[in-house]
């Protein structure tokens, strides 16, 4: 796709993620609400010309397309709408996913993206790690607090559920000063609490999705690299076959350049 569409595709976006957000005004006039009802379809018309397009721009294999996360989200969330037309809750939601289409103009949110995927492995054992922490500590908490505050410590699920609501340190002093009215155990409860789970293991949590972020750029990188060097490549063979023929000492000069990028 040329720079140009791509750049009229991110504007047409823009002007239905405005419409959508003017259709949300209370009061709205009857001839507004039409009018953005029918900007909304035009931009469903366009995004389903530039799906088609896409497609066909694959030539004799239109099943590469789907080769890549982005091309079927789009193809998902377009081609699913008039099979939901009598249903508005489920076409409201198809409305929105469109206006992720944005993020494919966006080269580091797609890294971003793909750094959150690339580690969701890693972050389920780390997810086990942070529920048997709550767990431990809430059975703690209520052992500790139970009796004499039922309201967040009264249950394992109430105690987790104010454990949860301290991994962003949310009214931790309110917490901790309740918590040494009731038992002397508090301080060191709360302050071990913060110490290994909320800046331990969440540190962990951080530095994973940052590592996989810097290896989904460090892809990017290598794949523009290998894009760059390849338009290098055909640009040589046009050359060297602008008489028709590639002679023995230029397919030997075109190896030896293959053979220094490896």
């Amino acid at each position: 796709m040329s720079s140009p569409f791509e750049l009229l595709i991110a504007f047409v976006i823009l002007v239905n993620a405005t419409s959508l957000a003017i259709l949300t005004m209370p009061g709205l006039d009857a001839s507004v609400r039409a009018a953005c009802e029918q900007i909304d379809l035009v931009c469903f018309v366009i995004y389903s010309v530039e799906l088609f397009l896409r497609i066909v721009s694959y030539g004799k294999k239109p099943w590469e397309f789907f080769r890549q996360g982005w091309n079927v989200f789009d193809f998902v969330v377009i081609a699913a709408a008039p099979f939901f037309a009598g249903q508005t809750a489920v076409l409201r939601i198809l409305r929105l996913l469109r206006l992720f289409r944005i993020f494919r103009f966006l080269p580091e949110v797609r890294v971003l993206t793909t750094s959150i995927v690339r580690s969701l492995p890693p972050l389920m054992s780390l997810a086990v790690l942070i529920f048997v922490a709550l767990f431990m500590y809430g059975m703690l908490g209520f052992y500790l607090f139970g009796e004499e505050d039922p309201t967040n410590w009264g249950s394992i699920t109430e105690a987790m559920t104010s454990l949860f609501i301290l991994l962003t340190l949310e009214n931790f002093p309110n917490y901790l000063e309740a918590g040494v009215a009731i038992s002397p155990w508090a301080l060191p409860y709360f302050l071990s609490y913060v110490f290994v789970v909320v800046f331990t293991v969440l540190n962990v949590l951080i530095g994973v999705v940052l590592n996989a972020m810097d290896e989904a750029r460090e892809e990017n990188r290598e794949r523009a690299k290998r894009m760059g060097q390849l338009s290098e490549i055909v640009d040589d063979v046009e050359l060297m076959t602008e008489d028709g023929q590639i002679s023995s000492d230029e397919m030997k000069r075109l190896r030896e350049k293959v053979a220094r990028w490896n």
